[in-house]
């Protein structure tokens, strides 16, 4: 009766796995070994994508529990030491568990023994295949971490990022449509204020149908987190584990730098109350609409009637107060509302006159820009004197906790370095042209009313940040109060009300300068 065998076989990476055809190698020659031998192969097991360092395998562990089922010893054959494992540890581990369980190991390329001369051969291939192991990891690491310090991305791709090999580059991080857009706008809204918290960035981009999603649909904080702290969207990379500073990077990024920082400023400042979780789409106005009596923020909720017909309604929850618990209907609430936003709506001469104020804010503007650009050039020299000056410092000192110091503050310096080379190499160009930001403004400022009527819930409420001083506030008998609207509409209010007055026109030249 013939010795009936098994063969294992097991390659490290999915690229092998992939692309290679070394689990077809390693069986072929097992089982050449075996007819050989004339040992009668039963079954096969193939790791796929296993370190040889790791000693919990699943295939591994499947051939155990099938050799334990065996009633016979059975031999595991193997096409090379190193195919069972790349650590000494392991590879004694994984051995003598072979044998508790009934397993016989061999090999072609080597004799398994248990006198002293075997095991002094194995001990040292097992050495040698382990330090294979360990050098190969150390030689990638470094490949990978000077190419990380020449500007090249070398781990996963961040969304709204796919690899592309570029010609004189190789792989190269480029955007990835139309994620790199959704992450652009979710990016800069933030920086700008447009998203007040990361939970409203996080609603923003569960909102987006091509955004990838968990199985519960939802999009996880520390996804958001992580898109609101990479570098990558600026177009620069970093690698604090690999000793690698902020550097640019040869990708092409969403956002300017100064946009990263201004989300990296808000992310450090003084942290707000959270957004409310209530907020739907139900009720825009809930935690906005004031209750005249108290001062205190209206709530909403559904209510169903004896007939199981459900009712919105808004009320006031404040205990103590007049309106305690008083029902008002939704319609009334948001109805009055809609009322004094479709009023907020400028003449076209008033939108007219704004835009050549604006015009003139703007060529002005530009004369300043040409100022600051040459200051900026005067402050980018005196960094790189203040940088040489601490590197020269570094050198002549001694003491570890003085050269940390150094070392943060040249850390620092290049930072501030990296945002004036971004300023200068834009030139002071604006990012788009007068008529483009214009039209993105008067689009807004025309008709604030329809915005709200065909927007989703996150554009509702921006509707109320950028049109509204303060939060409205409603009397349940006399309804809502005049409402304080913000800069924008207060002067062409003002206009609308005295069109052609010169000492307008000199105000509303003042509030454009600001403005542009």
């Amino acid at each position: 009766m013939s010795q009936n065998a098994i063969t294992y076989c097991r390659v490290s990476s999915v690229a092998q796995v992939e692309e290679g055809h070394g689990l077809e190698s390693q069986e072929t020659r097992c089982r050449e070994y075996a007819t050989r031998k004339g040992y009668a192969v039963i079954e096969s097991f193939y790791e796929r994508a296993v370190s040889g360092g790791v000693a919990d395998r699943p295939s591994f562990n499947a051939m155990l529990s099938y050799i334990k089922a065996q009633k016979d010893p059975v031999v595991v054959v193997i096409d090379d030491i190193s195919r069972l494992a790349r650590d000494i540890e392991s590879h004694w581990a994984l051995r003598r568990t072979l044998e508790d369980m009934g397993g016989k190991l061999e090999s072609p390329s080597l004799t398994f023994g248990e006198d002293s001369d075997s095991i002094l051969v194995e001990n040292l291939l097992a050495s040698v295949s382990q330090h294979q192991r360990q050098k190969n990891g150390e030689q990638t690491k470094n490949r990978m971490r000077a190419r990380v310090m020449n500007g090249y991305w070398v781990s996963h791709a961040p969304v709204g990022f796919k690899y592309e090999k570029v010609k004189a580059h190789g792989k190269l991080l480029v955007r990835d449509e139309p994620l790199a857009s959704i992450v652009q706008e979710a990016l800069e809204g933030f920086a700008s204020g447009r998203f007040e918290t990361q939970a409203e960035v996080k609603r923003f981009l569960e909102s987006q149908p091509d955004f990838p999603k968990t199985r519960y649909g939802h999009v996880t904080n520390e996804t958001v987190n992580r898109i609101l702290n990479r570098p990558h969207y600026a177009g620069y990379i970093e690698f604090p584990n690999w000793d690698v500073s902020l550097r640019k990077g040869h990708h092409e990024g969403l956002i300017s730098l100064q946009t990263f920082e201004a989300i990296q400023s808000r992310l450090n400042a003084k942290p707000k109350a959270a957004a409310r979780p209530d907020l739907n789409a139900d009720f825009p106005l809930r935690g906005f609409v004031l209750c005249d009596c108290c001062g205190n923020p209206m709530t909403a909720c559904w209510s169903k009637s004896k007939t199981g017909k459900r009712h919105p309604y808004y009320s006031c929850f404040t205990k103590g107060c007049e309106s305690y618990r008083k029902s008002i209907k939704r319609d009334d609430v948001e109805g009055a509302f809609e009322a004094a936003l479709h009023s907020i709506q400028p003449s076209e001469s008033g939108t007219a006159l704004l835009r050549d104020m604006l015009s003139h804010a703007w060529d002005l503007r530009g004369q300043q820009v040409k100022a600051t650009f040459k200051a900026l050039k005067r402050k980018l020299c005196e960094i790189e004197t203040q940088t040489d000056a601490l590197l020269d410092r570094i050198v002549e000192s001694s003491n570890p906790r003085v050269v940390s110091a150094y070392e943060a503050k040249i850390d620092a310096l290049e930072k501030e370095k990296l945002l004036l080379d971004e300023k200068l190499q834009n030139g002071g160009k604006p990012q788009r042209s007068f008529e483009e930001m214009f039209e993105l403004a008067c689009r807004f400022l025309s008709s604030p009313w329809k915005i709200w009527k065909n927007g989703d819930l996150t554009l509702r409420r921006t509707v109320l940040k950028l049109t509204f001083d303060e939060r409205l506030r409603y009397c349940r008998k006399e309804g809502l109060r005049t409402p304080k609207t913000t800069l924008p509409f207060s002067v062409l209010g003002d206009f609308c009300a005295s069109e052609g007055v010169m000492a307008e026109r000199q105000s509303v030249l003042l509030h454009a300068q600001r403005w542009a």
